[in-house]
């Protein structure tokens, strides 16, 4: 079963890849590094942890996921579509005046949005409020959150790290993208973030870390959760930006950069092998 499962997130997240490729190429505008980058992780979270049905999005009793690093729009929208939350054509319009799939992900529009980011620094508070609903509630859902590395920069994710820690959020679990690039450098050079699995200790969380492009680890680690009753969650997924197109791998200038068409041939083809 564990074969067939990583086979299947295997595909879907080529196709996640695939489409993201596309609308940004067709839109002019995006974050395809970064959208690379994350693929694996949304891919094993939508397909094989969360527990959401595109058919009732607003369900009360569904996890909720929260996209912090919203630059990041075309791997989520393109993920919610592989899931059936939207029609796959609809990812045509990415980006368009109108459309619903916004540069930055919008939870009045959108189907499977759970809350606006792009505002780096604002999904993991809102997630810790969520998270502290749920306790309140006596329910089930649980509350999962994927930030970049460099959004940790910003220190709201360190006041909400605090507030999970004293409110024992063991139902909260952050994931990050752990590429070690950001716009214009590496994560090291611009804020230097190490020892970063012991800055998360030191705030009461239980830390793991993770090859974040390997299902069977992830799908390990996620099996595992609470990683320690009482204390919220904090995976460090170790990536790579612009993962599975290998002129994009580990390349600062691919944050923000457009394929052109050549390079949007190419990568596509080494997505199809």
């Amino acid at each position: 079963m564990r074969a067939q499962t990583t086979k299947m997130l295997s595909e879907r997240a080529k196709r996640i890849r695939r489409a993201s490729l596309t609308m940004i190429h067709r839109a002019g505008l995006g974050h395809i590094g970064g959208d690379l980058s994350a693929t694996d992780i949304l891919a094993t979270l939508y397909f094989a942890v969360l527990r959401v049905d595109p058919r009732e999005p607003k369900s009360h009793q569904r996890d909720r996921f929260i996209m912090s690093k919203g630059h990041c729009s075309g791997a989520l929208y393109a993920t919610l579509a592989e899931a059936g939350f939207f029609p796959y054509e609809e990812l045509d319009t990415y980006m368009q005046p109108l459309s619903r799939l916004n540069g930055h992900p919008n939870c009045v529009k959108t189907p499977g949005v759970e809350t606006n980011t792009g505002p780096l620094g604002h999904g993991l508070p809102v997630a810790v409020g969520t998270a502290i609903a749920s306790k309140l509630d006596r329910a089930g859902w649980r509350t999962f959150v994927l930030t970049g590395d460099g959004e940790l920069q910003e220190g709201s994710n360190w006041e909400a790290a605090m507030t999970a820690g004293h409110y024992e959020l063991d139902n909260l679990t952050l994931i990050i993208d752990r590429n070690q690039l950001q716009q214009g450098e590496t994560t090291e050079r611009t804020v230097r973030l190490e020892p970063l699995a012991d800055k998360w200790r030191a705030f009461r969380w239980a830390v793991a870390e993770v090859d974040g492009h390997d299902y069977d680890a992830l799908l390990d680690i996620f099996d595992s959760l609470p990683l320690s009753p009482g204390k919220p969650n904090c995976i460090i997924a170790h990536t790579h930006k612009g993962k599975g197109v290998s002129f994009m791998e580990d390349q600062v200038g691919w944050h923000h950069r457009v394929p052109t068409a050549e390079e949007l041939a190419l990568a596509l083809q080494e997505l199809s092998e």
